[in-house]
């Protein structure tokens, strides 16, 4: 049995919810962190982290009631966070492929940037606005953007999430 089955083999609800726990706040901490460094989050950016806002408290709350053996409590936490991280999942792979090009995002954060009618409206907008783009890639890790390792991580949190929920249900 090789290690990969092993380590599937061991995870039990709690272990499942726990290591989503911590995947997910590693996650959204490794975000913050990049943030501090200077790379400013654009407008999908800052949307992917909902999920995350949302998913650790329930990830952690799952965690709880898996050490309580509360079996379907553990079950429905662990579908929402699948269902939750799912969704982000999508989410990131939207902002990847805008990136990429792949189509087009938004237009506050990929469109054409509006023509200022004079030289002090263009002053003006130069001290108000600040706009992040969406399709500029600021950081790729191992070829991928931040917005690429989200869905990827994500898609993994939603993997653990479903197989805690599974063995959950089935104990």
């Amino acid at each position: 049995m090789d290690l990969l089955a092993r380590a599937l083999a061991a995870l039990t609800p709690l272990r499942a919810a726990a290591l989503a726990c911590a995947l997910a706040f590693a996650t959204i901490a490794g975000a913050w962190i990049f943030e501090a460094a200077g790379y400013l989050p654009c407008d999908l950016c800052l949307k992917q982290r909902w999920v995350y806002y949302a998913g650790v408290p329930l990830a952690a709350l799952a965690t709880l009631a898996a050490s309580f053996h509360a079996r379907a409590a553990t079950a429905a936490l662990l579908v929402l966070l699948a269902l939750i991280f799912a969704g982000g999942a999508v989410f990131g792979a939207y902002h990847a492929g805008v990136e990429w090009g792949f189509w087009q995002g938004p237009q506050g954060c990929t469109g054409a940037i509006d023509r200022p009618a004079s030289m002090d409206d263009f002053l003006k907008q130069l001290q108000t606005v600040k706009v992040v783009r969406c399709d500029e890639v600021a950081l790729r890790i191992l070829g991928l953007s931040l917005a690429g390792w989200n869905a990827v991580i994500s898609a993994c949190v939603v993997g653990l999430a479903a197989l805690g929920a599974r063995r959950a249900m089935a104990r």
